[in-house]
């Protein structure tokens, strides 16, 4: 019984720090949506586009932890 108490602490370890890596993503994709936004106020597009491309890159990696994060939740039911 103590082998799977420690396992299921490691699996709540690791949903946890998932959790913390797709909030810090998606704080980060939001800075960059936010540059994107003051580049186009200031006629910077190609600059725009450098941070849209930025914020792009964060969600798509908060959308891979998310799909990790859903599996380990499905598997429960």
């Amino acid at each position: 019984m103590k082998i799977n108490s420690h396992l299921i602490f490691i699996e709540m370890v690791k949903i946890i720090d998932n959790h913390k890596k797709i909030a810090k993503h998606c704080e980060e994709a939001a800075k960059h949506h936010h540059e994107a936004a003051k580049h186009h106020e200031a006629g910077e597009h190609d600059k725009a586009h450098q941070s849209t491309l930025k914020a792009h890159g964060h969600l798509a990696h908060a959308a891979e932890i998310q799909k990790e994060i859903l599996k380990e939740h499905a598997s429960k039911k």
